[in-house]
């Protein structure tokens, strides 16, 4: 599990591409501490398992779905890439439970900086909307975000300095796709709801 608390900005250094899959090798001095073969490390929201790791660098493999899925596939060296290792039992929560299941993905519409933060807009598939609520949090390239509006195809955040310098939402254009993942949360309200209504009208 993650937070969605970005730890570092990371940069793809290799790509190879496979029949049905792709493998990355990422740089991240901070991430890497103490890394080993199996862990798990978010790289822009998206769960990857390390498969080797020297230095400061590691490289993960991304399967074909997860590719789909997800904005990986439009990584190329010199890409950065937001980092988080899990959080530990007895951490702080920081952000909000991030599972690095990406749910979709979506695009930056508009960014309409002030002086002291930035709005920015993204597009919402149809599919997630009802996920995406005023106030709530959404997870944006694997960055816990509060919500500041919530249209059917869209939804804005307003970000801060740090947040700006230190992640990719800083250098992020109109155009540019990022991960989404909505709040697990919400998804197993739904489906409890959703379970209870049909047992009820089984019993009718």
């Amino acid at each position: 599990m993650f937070t969605g608390i970005v730890e570092e900005l990371g940069e793809v250094i290799a790509v190879e591409t496979l029949d049905d899959a792709c493998r990355f090798r990422l740089r991240g001095p901070v991430v890497t501490q103490g890394a080993k073969h199996g862990d798990s490390i978010a790289v822009n929201g998206v769960c990857l398992t390390v498969v080797e790791h020297e230095g400061d660098e590691f490289t993960a493999d991304v399967m074909a779905e997860t590719l789909k899925r997800s904005s990986l596939g439009a990584l190329a060296v010199g890409s950065r890439v937001n980092l988080e290792r899990p959080t530990a039992v007895g951490d702080r929560l920081g952000g909000h439970i991030v599972q690095g299941h990406v749910d979709g993905t979506g695009e930056i519409l508009d960014r309409t900086p002030s002086e002291h933060w930035e709005i920015v807009k993204i597009s919402l598939p149809a599919d997630l909307s009802r996920y995406v609520v005023e106030k709530g949090s959404v997870t944006v390239d694997g960055i816990s975000l509060t919500v500041v509006d919530a249209g059917r195809d869209h939804f804005t955040v307003s970000l801060i300095p740090t947040t700006l310098a230190l992640t990719t939402l800083g250098i992020k254009k109109p155009g540019d796709p990022v991960n989404l993942e909505v709040d697990v949360i919400a998804k197993y309200v739904e489906r409890m709801l959703g379970d209870r209504v049909a047992g009820e009208e089984v019993t009718r």
